[in-house]
């Protein structure tokens, strides 16, 4: 069987560079790829395009390549909690494109089944169609969208194996999963790694053929975004 494991992050990010488009699993804090965003930072690598669902907090998560201005264009369905990701949309100093977040997440799906796009109702009539192709089927009107080309896709999964096979926990089970395959090279970080055969079959969610890297990250935080409780009665 073939080993996918890589010794540690820095050699699992090799081959990044400078202006190239990178898919970035997780929603919010959750399910972040926190050691690989950390790598991103220590290297300094500069007008890169990021794919994720939005760019968390303003000092954690995508937040720390935003406040480095690391960031040429972001590609997401919203702003989030990111003063800063907001302040540089609204003067200028980012390209923004929001896509529907159904959308994002089928535009990942498209790139890794080799779809090269497709139709989809979200956002006919909108902004979101402004210069794309649309089609009337059975009545109804349709955005063709393009599915991503991205050079990396980043993951986290809570489980792996030497093989590349991945089990995801909770809510972190979110753009992950869709996000496997669908960049040129998807490298993965476990919180714990194992050795290839011992996890159940039944139980892995994304077969280890999408993955070419893996290795197990350390000093995970898990950061709540908001942080809800409930009053004493």
């Amino acid at each position: 069987m073939i080993k996918k494991t890589v010794a540690n992050v820095r050699e699992a990010c090799e081959g990044i560079a400078d202006g190239m488009t990178f898919m970035l699993g997780g929603f919010g804090l959750c399910g972040i790829p926190e050691n690989i965003i950390a790598e991103l930072v220590r290297r300094n690598i500069q007008n890169v395009t990021c794919i994720s669902n939005n760019a968390g907090v303003d000092d954690f998560g995508l937040g720390l390549l935003l406040k480095k201005h690391q960031i040429k264009k972001m590609i997401s369905s919203y702003v989030g909690e990111n003063a800063e990701f907001e302040r540089q949309m609204l003067s200028g100093e980012m390209e923004v494109e929001l896509v529907p977040q159904g959308t994002l997440a089928q535009r990942c799906e498209a790139a890794r089944s080799g779809i090269p796009a497709f139709f989809t109702p979200a956002g006919y009539g909108t902004e979101v169609a402004k210069g794309k192709e649309t089609r009337e089927f059975h009545g109804k009107m349709y955005v063709m969208e393009k599915a991503f080309e991205a050079d990396f896709s980043f993951v986290k999964a809570w489980k792996g194996d030497e093989a590349g096979n991945l089990i995801f926990k909770g809510t972190a089970r979110n753009f992950n999963p869709a996000m496997c395959g669908a960049g040129k090279i998807t490298v993965a970080e476990v919180e714990e790694l194992v050795p290839a055969g011992e996890l159940d079959p039944n139980h892995i969610h994304i077969p280890g053929i999408f993955i070419q890297r893996i290795f197990q990250g350390e000093n995970y935080e898990k950061r709540i975004e908001q942080r809800t409780v409930r009053k004493t009665n």
